[in-house]
């Protein structure tokens, strides 16, 4: 089964997505910061990581960083939702795989999702 990590300290926001990509066959692990995305990120070892930008502790861009400095995870697809920092995060457009401006179309991530991993087997 493909799993996908969702990382957003709101949980409606993690909420809505899990329960839309579950609803199209893909297993989901969460994490509310980016720190808690990367433990979960080695014992999980997900197809792609859908983040959030703002959040406490290590926020979606410093994950990214440390997502692509290790060897094992470099090439990793990441999509990256932002409200007021989707800008700053398209400058570091090499370390996303997509960025959705908040609010954001459920079934636009998803077609992202299936286009980069495929449907779930």
């Amino acid at each position: 089964m493909t799993t996908i990590l969702v990382i957003d300290d709101e949980f409606l926001v993690a909420d809505i997505l899990a329960f839309a990509l579950e609803d199209e066959g893909f297993m989901v692990v969460r994490a509310s910061h980016g720190r808690k995305g990367l433990d979960v990120l080695q014992r999980d070892r997900p197809a792609l990581v859908i983040t959030d930008f703002m959040m406490p502790v290590m926020n979606g861009l410093e994950f990214a960083m440390a997502v692509r400095a290790r060897p094992e995870s470099a090439s990793l697809p990441i999509i990256l939702i932002s409200g007021a920092h989707a800008d700053i995060a398209r400058e570091y457009g090499h370390l996303f795989t997509a960025v959705f401006d908040k609010p954001f179309s459920v079934e636009k991530i998803i077609d992202a999702v299936v286009q980069v991993v495929g449907r779930p087997s």
